[in-house]
C-alpha cells in the first residue's frame, strides 16, 4: 500500500463530500511535516481534475504570533491556492457550502518572475525583487475537521491547512507601495470592526513569509513561478462569520475587498 496515496485519497474524499475529515488511520497518517507535504502534493494532483481546479499559488498559515498561539502551532504552514476558489473584488458565498467558514485579513502578492531553485536560499530582499504587485485579500478558510484542535499539524498540512479560497482586491505595483510593515489591516463584520493588525505582524515583514515559502517549496522540489499568487498570512486572528454576515477587509494603502455569506442551511453541498 502506498501510504501517501491512500492518505491523499482520504483527504480528497472528505474535501469533496459533506463529511468532516476524521483523523487518518494510523497506517497512512503522515508522521511528520515532510510527509504532510508529500500527501498535499498528491492531493493537489487529484483536485486539479475537480471543481477546485489546479494550484495557481499558495497560502501561508501561522505567520503571526496571534495565529500561532490560536492554533498552537509554532511554525508557518503552506497550502495550495486553487483556480476554482479565487474571487475578484467581492464574492457572495454559500455559508452552507462549508463546515465552519472563517475569514482572514491578508496581504497578497503576485509574482512577476520565477524564483528559481538555483537562487536558493532566499531572503526577504531576494523575493522582494520578484514581486510584481500587492493586493488586499480575504482568505476563506474552513474548519472541516471532526476535531481540529486535536488534529496534528502534518494532517492539517496534508489538507492544505484549512484553505478554502480567497477574494482578491485590485493590484498595486510594488514600486508604488510604501513599507509593508506599516500597513494596517482591518476586518469588519456587518460594519463593526472585529480585528486589526499591521504588516509587521507577519514574521516581521510579509517578504519574510514569502522567503520562507520559497525555501520550503525548493526543499520539496518545487518553486514559485511568475504569475502565481501568495497569501502571506493573516494579520489578525481568524473570524467566523454567521450566515448573512457581510465581511469587509481593508488594508491601508492597498484597498478593500468584501464578501457576503448566504443564509443556506449548514453543510448543504
Amino acid at each position: 500500500m502506498d501510504r501517501i496515496l491512500e492518505a491523499a485519497k482520504a483527504v480528497v474524499s472528505a474535501r469533496l463530500s459533506a463529511k468532516a475529515l476524521c483523523p487518518l488511520p494510523a497506517p497512512v497518517r503522515p508522521q511528520d511535516v515532510a510527509e504532510g507535504y508529500q500527501v498535499q502534493n498528491a492531493v493537489h494532483e487529484m483536485l486539479a481534475e475537480t471543481e477546485w481546479g489546479r494550484v495557481v499559488g499558495y497560502k501561508i498559515g501561522c505567520t503571526t504570533s496571534v495565529m500561532q498561539q490560536y492554533l498552537k502551532i509554532a511554525h508557518p504552514c503552506a497550502g495550495g491556492l486553487f483556480s476554482g476558489r479565487i474571487h475578484q473584488g467581492r464574492a457572495n458565498l454559500n455559508h452552507g457550502g462549508y463546515f465552519r467558514p472563517g475569514i482572514e485579513c491578508e496581504i497578497a502578492v503576485r509574482l512577476g518572475r520565477d524564483l528559481s531553485p538555483a537562487d536558493a536560499p532566499f531572503t526577504a530582499d531576494k523575493v522582494a525583487e520578484a514581486v510584481e504587485s500587492y493586493m488586499p485579500a480575504i482568505e476563506v478558510v474552513d474548519e472541516r475537521y471532526a476535531d481540529w484542535p486535536h488534529t496534528e499539524a502534518p494532517t492539517l498540512i496534508a489538507d492544505d491547512f484549512f484553505a478554502a479560497g480567497c477574494v482578491l482586491g485590485g493590484s498595486t505595483p510594488r514600486q508604488a507601495l510604501p513599507d509593508l510593515t506599516q500597513l494596517t489591516g482591518q476586518t469588519f463584520i456587518n460594519g463593526v470592526e472585529a480585528a486589526r493588525g499591521v504588516g509587521a505582524d507577519v514574521m516581521g515583514h510579509p517578504h519574510n513569509a514569502l522567503a520562507w515559502l520559497a525555501n520550503n517549496l525548493v526543499g520539496r522540489g518545487k518553486a514559485l513561478r511568475a504569475g502565481q499568487i501568495v497569501l502571506t498570512g493573516s494579520l489578525v486572528q481568524t473570524q467566523w462569520p454567521a450566515p448573512r454576515d457581510e465581511v469587509v477587509v481593508t488594508i491601508a494603502g492597498l484597498g478593500t475587498v468584501s464578501l457576503t455569506f448566504s443564509s443556506a442551511a449548514p453543510n448543504a453541498r
